[in-house]
């Protein structure tokens, strides 16, 4: 059973039984408690259908986000690789530049794009711009031909995790900008796995709920990632220059 579901159980039993306690002790509060304390009492003994419902939305949601996650490959067949991923992102509410174009193509606020993607076929990506879109670990596979592109942003991406980090090593030979930045579910063992991307020049991990030490994070990434700038805001650096402090003693001592 569910933590939320637990705490709203007890929750409930314990709000209908103050409620009912507090009632004057008569034959007619008894057998005819308030509206607000029967739909308590009724969601404590309905508490197991409760569960089934909030289980079954959860698992529609990540059914919905794996549909639109899905391999265009239909698309690819059709049209080849670079409009396959180009309407990906589209898709997704992304946007995305061409190589050699200056104009970018993204989608309204009603999800809504320019179909003038299409006349580029064969035309490689360069920019790619993801952030707060679902994008994740299986859709990342839609652009795994692009070996031309060299920016990408995935800033505040709920489904960026740690095996999304690992699989990037397939544009270690192109990328040079990487945003991570807000995404919730990436941990300093994902940051690692960034250790491929040898041609990065700017990094940007601002705001990563899940690192707990971000300035011993920073120094390993600097040195991990020599020619990459790190860009990391939103965290107390205290432990950056604690971290530097002690490492600057042990190099002393030897």
């Amino acid at each position: 059973m569910s933590a939320p579901v637990m705490a709203l159980r007890r929750c409930c039993q314990r709000s209908a039984l103050l409620m009912v306690a507090r009632r004057p002790w008569s034959s007619s509060s008894v057998s005819s408690p308030p509206l607000h304390t029967r739909f308590l009492l009724f969601l404590t003994q309905r508490f197991y259908d409760v569960e089934m419902l909030l289980s079954w939305r959860s698992q529609q949601r990540r059914n919905g986000i794996q549909r639109r996650n899905a391999y265009f490959g239909y698309t690819r067949g059709l049209y080849g690789a670079d409009i396959a991923s180009a309407y990906y992102i589209l898709s997704l509410r992304g946007g995305f530049r061409y190589v050699g174009q200056s104009d970018w193509f993204r989608t309204d606020r009603r999800g809504k794009f320019n179909w003038d993607f299409l006349t580029h076929k064969d035309t490689p990506l360069e920019e790619v711009d993801m952030s707060y879109t679902v994008i994740n670990y299986s859709g990342l596979g839609n652009l795994k031909g692009q070996k031309s592109l060299r920016t990408l942003s995935v800033r505040g991406c709920p489904e960026v995790d740690d095996w999304f980090l690992a699989r990037l090593h397939v544009f270690q030979d192109s990328l040079e900008e990487l945003d991570i930045s807000h995404c919730p579910h990436i941990t300093t063992g994902g940051l690692s796995a960034l250790k491929n991307l040898k041609g990065l020049r700017r990094l940007d991990v601002s705001s990563l709920p899940r690192i707990s030490s971000p300035g011993l994070v920073v120094i390993l990434l600097e040195e991990m990632l020599p020619h990459c700038q790190i860009i990391a805001t939103g965290y107390d650096h205290s432990l950056r220059q604690e971290g530097g402090e002690e490492i600057e003693e042990q190099g002393q001592r030897r």
